[in-house]
């Protein structure tokens, strides 16, 4: 038996790619042609149906894939919102050097950015509201790391996973299991034990929907915890779910005639954008998880596009491509102007493809996760709201 995940040195040594590259590495060294120069360039092919704009994400692990290799990358800031048949990225250097890393950096770059997108997608819609990433039980275990950091730059405001103080600096988030009221017999001993033994600076949101009416059970949870009882979570399991947003209505009047308005709501449980929408006005926060952890893919596709002949580089690819590295230029929030590489623009002024690794050296300091997070959310308050979908 065994974990079926690719190691770090074998990502690294280009070990864990589609074997045509290996095999078109291995005609390239037979033929003598080890030293064709090329630019390569990561531009976003299709969006989603109905998607206006995405985050890219993954820059810092694309980078450490390509760092101490004989290239030079340039890119988009991680985190910058971008619209369909944006360049992302310019690799450039011997193909032989690229070749069989295509398969690892478009992985890295299209899951990173599917599941950052989606996370911005539902921050967008309530943007003053708070939202919990819990999606890692739907996925393998190797990856959680990255998709809590994926939704954290995305715009979550919390993420679940216990290493992410580690990995990104984040103090994880959480309420309680279902389990742990399950494992007590009953809510209220469970609520009371939460506040007895966990850190008191953790906030008591209480699980009200494991046994009983809704509510019924928020009124013992302010009963049983009293000022220490920071909100209320809704979590229903889809079978029993009814109308959740009658529910909050119910609890939210509730509270209010008892002077219990302070109490926060929380709603989770097989979530969309459509149900957050519904609720947006209603509830303090969201749980979301599955949506997040399996979003529609943002297709990108790198491509040659220019080859070094005779001491210049010379538009170089295959049709129904734009030949020629490009350079993106910013005038605002998902406005663009995008020339050849050699070209300045004629309305942006701000560069937005930077050098990061020279001959394989990071020569730009990288953004911490928050400085990113901080850096999508503004730009969110410029982007159109999502056209909301019936599912996932």
């Amino acid at each position: 038996m065994r974990f079926y995940i690719a190691s770090e040195e074998d990502i690294l040594n280009g070990k864990i790619t589609d074997i045509y590259f290996l095999r078109t590495k291995k005609i390239l060294k037979a033929k003598g042609l080890e030293g064709v120069k090329v630019r390569m360039e990561v531009h976003v092919l299709d969006l989603p149906k109905g998607y206006r704009w995405a985050v890219y994400a993954g820059l810092e692990e694309a980078l450490y894939l390509l760092k101490n290799k004989p290239l030079n990358v340039y890119s988009l800031p991680e985190g910058t919102l971008i619209g369909e048949n944006t360049p992302v990225m310019v690799v450039e250097g011997n193909y032989y050097d690229i070749c069989e890393l295509e398969t690892p950096l478009l992985g890295i770059l299209r899951h990173y950015t599917s599941v950052a997108t989606k996370a911005a997608r539902f921050k967008r819609l309530a943007l003053q509201k708070t939202f919990l990433y819990f999606g890692l039980r739907s996925a393998h275990p190797a990856i959680h790391p990255m998709l809590d950091r994926a939704a954290y730059i995305g715009g979550m405001d919390g993420v679940s996973g216990s290493f992410n103080a580690e990995t990104i600096g984040v103090r994880p988030s959480g309420t309680m299991p279902h389990a742990l009221i399950l494992v007590f017999d009953d809510e209220v001993s469970a609520w009371k034990a939460f506040d007895e033994v966990v850190e008191p600076d953790v906030p008591r949101i209480a699980l009200i929907d494991t046994y009983h009416d809704e509510r019924f059970a928020t009124l013992e949870a302010v009963k049983s915890l009293g000022d220490r009882l920071h909100g209320v979570r809704i979590d229903t399991p889809r079978s029993r779910r009814g109308d959740i947003k009658a529910m909050v209505e119910e609890i939210r009047w509730t509270l209010k005639l008892i002077n219990k308005e302070h109490v926060k709501i929380y709603v989770s449980g097989g979530l969309n954008e459509k149900t957050v929408k519904e609720l947006r006005e209603l509830v303090d926060g969201f749980g979301v998880g599955t949506s997040i952890t399996f979003p529609p893919s943002v297709d990108l596709s790198m491509d040659i596009v220019e080859k070094y002949r005779d001491g210049v580089w010379v538009p170089h690819t295959k049709k129904g491509k734009w030949p020629g590295a490009k350079k993106v230029w910013r005038c605002g929030t998902l406005d663009y102007e995008i020339t050849p590489f050699d070209k300045e623009p004629l309305r942006c002024r701000e560069e937005l493809m930077m050098l990061w690794l020279h001959e394989g050296r990071l020569v730009r300091e990288l953004p911490k996760p928050s400085e990113i997070r901080s850096y999508v959310l503004n730009q969110l308050k410029e982007a159109p709201e999502p056209e909301v979908e019936d599912s996932r």
